[in-house]
């Protein structure tokens, strides 16, 4: 499952928690990490990531979103892992919940194991 190959790497490359939706009680700065579309053709997959930065400020939240685009970056090292693309980034913030915020969209190509 992409979604748990990928939770797992930001896990091990970023000093902040990484859930698949937004907690609760959510500590000050974490990342979001959702899959938006995917696709396959001959066991080769490819899916669209979300990955959502929170943070307490805008500064704060682009930060962390670099990281998160660095972590993104190295995720062709897995053996499963084809390529990442950053598709686009961008502020993103939470006007709902009053939340600073950063996106960036990912294209991930994979191989799906059967």
């Amino acid at each position: 499952m992409i979604e748990k190959i990928i939770l797992d790497h930001l896990a091990e490359k970023l000093a902040v928690p990484i859930f698949m939706e937004v907690p609760e009680e959510a500590p000050a700065s974490f990342v979001v990490l959702e899959k938006t579309s995917s696709s396959r053709k001959n066991c080769i997959c490819t899916a669209m990531m979300a990955v959502q930065s929170y943070a307490g400020s805008l500064l704060e939240a682009a930060q962390l979103n670099d990281q998160v685009k660095q972590a993104m970056d190295s995720l062709p090292e897995l053996a499963d892992i084809g390529a990442a693309r950053l598709n686009s980034d961008y502020n993103f913030t939470d006007t709902a919940s009053k939340r600073y915020r950063y996106q960036a969209v990912y294209d991930v190509t994979h191989y799906e194991r059967r």
